[in-house]
């Protein structure tokens, strides 16, 4: 399903919560539960809306790799979506289908699908021929487990990789403060 057009000047502080195709690429990760903007809920109603656990997919980009580009949606409430984003509705994991739309095996499927110069952009045709290997529930609970832990440690700025590079940034001023610190001759 393929959502109406919001534009940047129909965000409200409050209301409904609404995801743009263009926050897909500079916002949100793997999945989401929360939104970065909202609309009011008269607009709202006019548009699509994408359910706890689907797929909102960006179709657009200036880059064939960023094209389709995907977020789990993980909140309570239904979502709107923007115009140049579509929702896969599915039963697979959500967060096991978002980490396999970021593979090499998606990106090379999706490749001779990508339409466009300047613009490059799927269709949900083109989107629907993809094939997406569904392993158990419990084998993709296992992945997105371990996948999410490497998620963390990379990304998360109170633990993983940011956590110790700051950590070793401190070690290092300490040590170099002590080591260029003289006492003065007397």
């Amino acid at each position: 399903m393929r959502g109406a057009g919001i534009q940047k000047s129909d965000f409200t502080e409050t209301g409904v919560g609404c995801i743009h195709y263009g926050q897909i690429h500079t916002h949100y990760g793997t999945w989401a539960d929360e939104t970065l903007s909202f609309v009011n809920p008269e607009f709202a109603a006019r548009l699509r809306k994408a359910h706890s656990g689907d797929l909102v997919i960006a179709t657009t980009s200036e880059d064939d790799e960023a094209v389709a580009k995907a977020v789990a949606w993980l909140g309570d409430e239904d979502v709107a979506i923007s115009t140049d984003a579509y929702i896969f509705r599915h039963t697979i994991n959500p967060k096991y289908v978002s980490y396999f739309f970021q593979t090499e095996y998606f990106q090379s499927q999706k490749k001779p699908h990508i339409t466009g110069t300047k613009v490059r952009r799927i269709s949900g045709e083109s989107l629907a021929k993809i094939r997406i290997p569904v392993p158990s529930d419990e084998e993709q609970e296992r992945i997105v487990s371990i996948l999410d832990k490497f998620d963390a440690l990379v990304n998360d700025l109170s633990s993983g990789l940011p956590a110790e590079i700051r950590a070793r940034r401190q070690q290092y001023e300490h040590y170099r403060d002590r080591l260029l610190t003289f006492r003065e001759a007397a």
